[in-house]
Formats: structure tokens, sequence, C-alpha cells
């Protein structure tokens, strides 16, 4: 895990992701959809550190509307950024996968409701019952 890289303005763990090792995440203008990306030109223009500080959080039409995405950004809202990146990287160290090789889903995409994402990255694979 690269906690320097953190989480991306839509929610996105850039510290975790195995995309691409030389990024280095979008808030250093490191990703390549940039110049697309809704939520980072939003979040910038309202001078937000993420979609989660936002008052219309969860927007739709954006990243957001992927219920990981908007999971990881719900979790920083209610618990902040510093205690999402403690509990991934705790849970990468239990083994918990970010993205499984040359797929852009891991273990986290097991869980289909936001509450259950938010369950797994607060208790990782145990909340799942076990290891899956």
């Amino acid at each position: 895990m690269d906690r320097q890289k953190g989480i991306a303005f839509c929610g996105l763990a850039c510290a975790l992701c195995s995309e691409a090792a030389t990024c280095v995440g979008c808030r250093d203008e490191g990703c390549a959809d940039r110049e697309w990306c809704t939520n980072l030109k939003c979040c910038r223009s309202r001078h937000l550190n993420g979609c989660w500080e936002c008052a219309e959080f969860p927007c739709s039409g954006t990243m957001l509307d992927k219920v990981r995405i908007r999971a990881f950004a719900a979790f920083a809202r209610s618990y902040g950024v510093e205690a999402l990146l403690d509990c991934l990287e705790r849970n990468e160290q239990a083994g918990m996968i970010y993205h499984h090789p040359g797929k852009l889903t891991g273990d986290y995409d097991t869980a289909e409701t936001e509450a259950g994402i938010m369950e797994l990255i607060l208790h990782g694979k145990t909340s799942m019952g076990g290891n899956r």
C-alpha cells in the first residue's frame, strides 16, 4: 500500500491501485483520466478534499454511481480518510485484495450493497463469513 497516493476525490483507493505502477494518483495529476473526471473537477472547483465533504453527497452521473466507490467515499465521510486508509492497510495485510491481477475488481466487490462494503472495510473478510 502506498499511503502517499491516498484516496481519490471520488473515493477510489489510489493507495491500493495496481492499475498503473507509475501513477502518482489523481491528487498529484497522475491519473490518466483527469481530463474527463467529473469528481476531480467538481471537488477542485468547490475546494473539497473529496466528494465525501460535499453537502450534495452522493450525487449521480459520476464515479459515485458505482457502489464500491460510493461506499468508500461514504466511509471517508463517516469515519475520515485516515481511518479508511488504516482499515484498507489492515485488510491488505490480512490478505484482502483491492484489484485481482489484470482486473479492476477485488474482494471489496464481493459485497453487493454499500452497507456490505462498509462492513468489509471495517472488519475485513471475517464480516463475510470467512475467506471468500
